[in-house]
């Protein structure tokens, strides 16, 4: 078979492609974007959004634009689709209270415990946000804690506080 050596190879795109969405991100999409992180009348905030999600190639990005050109607060619009995403999987935050009261209930069980703090840290480690489950855990062990041994930790933030001012004099 003849080969037709008049066909000429396709140039690459000129566009790069998000590889976990493959979501094209356009030139004139990163023009807009470019453009509007040099506009100085936008909220510092969301100009280094908007840069992060170029340098990213963020799927969210021709959201963010749009947003972003209508005059929205994109911090806002990033905490509302959080919040609603967590308000979609609250099952996360039950998860870590049933584990968080398993781990800090009284008595001597040290097998429920350590594997209840094993399954804690795998929630933790596999969860979208993975820092605000961390959080809510810290939060509600504290709690949990405080409400067993309140007294006791008030002595031991006592006695820490004396010794610093003693430290001092």
């Amino acid at each position: 078979m003849d080969t037709n050596s008049s066909a000429t190879t396709r140039p690459d795109t000129p566009h790069s492609v998000n590889s976990t969405t493959n979501q094209t991100i356009t030139d004139a999409l990163k023009r807009r974007a470019q453009s509007l992180i040099k506009d100085k009348t936008i909220d510092a905030q969301n100009r280094a959004i908007l840069r992060y999600g170029l340098e990213i190639n963020d799927p969210w990005l021709p959201e963010l634009v749009r947003r972003a050109d209508a005059g929205e607060d994109l911090v806002e619009v990033l905490e509302s689709s959080l919040i609603s995403k967590m308000n979609e999987d609250n099952s996360g935050e039950q998860t870590i209270e049933a584990l968080t009261e398993l781990i800090c209930r009284a008595g001597d069980d040290p097998e429920t415990k350590s594997a209840a703090l094993l399954v804690l840290m795998a929630t933790i480690e596999e969860a979208l946000h993975p820092k605000a489950l961390a959080n809510a855990a810290k939060h509600l062990a504290f709690t949990r804690c405080g409400e067993m041994n309140v007294y006791g930790m008030v002595d031991t933030q006592v006695a820490a506080l004396k010794d610093d001012l003693m430290a001092a004099v």
